[in-house]
């Protein structure tokens, strides 16, 4: 289960994850240190990213204007955002040297049913939590096919290839000619899972408005519409750190309305996303990696 949203950020993380020769020397660390070592290094760096590193107000105008805390509780909980973005980062690369982590599912049953029906699925990911971890732990019994955005390094792509390779899940890669469009429908034919991230636009000019968090935000309709075209679930995953190697996993089936226009039915499926999406954010409020003005 995975679906491999970029997470796009203007601040210290960057697209990437650093240089290759930055990536596997962190992969050599990780075989001989905990992950506390290395979270520890990581939360003495982060004030200077806040200063300056450019997603600072977007993330300071999200806990003061959309969860309303006050300027020090709003700051406090900028930190903290970004100190769970970079356990982000250093989790993947932990993952990478062979650190283990529990995947609590307690609704496991909604994908497992969904599995063992003959017809395909979409499940989105998002910009909240971990979702490349559930990838890397929980084999799915259908083939899972997962969107991936460029930008990474060769480093980061044999890793995961290494990983999903034991967890059945293979990336397809987002081509100019679009030739990826025709893999996922295919997949969705061949009865297999496709995954896709369902809160970031990505330059399309395909867009569907949902109220979140109090106004009206654009998210991308692709998604929604191959749901919709192809007549099958959507299941929305949330993957979110509840320990230091323990994660917990939000799942939720969505089914296609059955009545309606084509549009109000890809609506309908994407203000569903857009209200489960603001749940967990409001459960886990320093797990959303959005760094940038999200309803402009």
């Amino acid at each position: 289960m995975t679906g491999l949203p970029e997470y796009a950020h203007t601040g210290w993380q960057g697209t990437t994850d650093g240089t290759p020769w930055m990536q596997r020397t962190l992969i050599r660390l990780f075989r001989m240190l905990p992950l506390e070592v290395l979270y520890a290094v990581m939360a003495l760096v982060i004030p200077f990213y806040m200063l300056f590193g450019k997603g600072f107000k977007a993330s300071y105008g999200f806990y003061r204007k959309r969860l309303g805390y006050g300027p020090f509780k709003s700051f406090v909980h900028v930190y903290l955002n970004e100190f769970s973005f970079g356990q982000v980062v250093l989790d993947r690369f932990a993952a990478y040297a062979g650190k283990a982590f529990r995947m609590n599912v307690p609704r496991m049953d909604l994908f497992e049913s969904l599995c063992a029906g003959p017809e395909g699925f979409v499940q989105l990911s998002s910009h909240v939590g971990n979702y490349e971890m559930v990838g890397y732990t929980l084999t799915a019994p259908k083939r899972l096919n997962a969107l991936v955005f460029g930008g990474e390094t060769a480093t980061i792509m044999e890793n995961r290839a290494r990983l999903f390779g034991q967890t059945h899940v293979r990336m397809v890669p987002v081509s100019e000619d679009l030739s990826h469009i025709f893999i996922l429908n295919s997949a969705l034919a061949d009865g297999e899972i496709v995954s896709l991230p369902g809160d970031r636009v990505f330059g399309s000019q395909k867009t569907v408005e949902c109220l979140f968090f109090g106004q009206k935000a654009k998210f991308p309709a692709g998604p929604f519409i191959l749901a919709v075209q192809r007549q099958v679930p959507v299941l929305t995953v949330f993957v979110m750190k509840e320990k230091r190697q323990e994660f917990r996993v939000f799942l939720e089936v969505e089914q296609v309305p059955e009545q309606g226009t084509k549009q109000e039915r890809i609506q309908a499926l994407a203000d569903a996303y857009a209200r489960r999406l603001e749940e967990i954010v409001r459960l886990y409020p320093d797990q959303w990696y959005n760094f940038y003005d999200f309803w402009k």
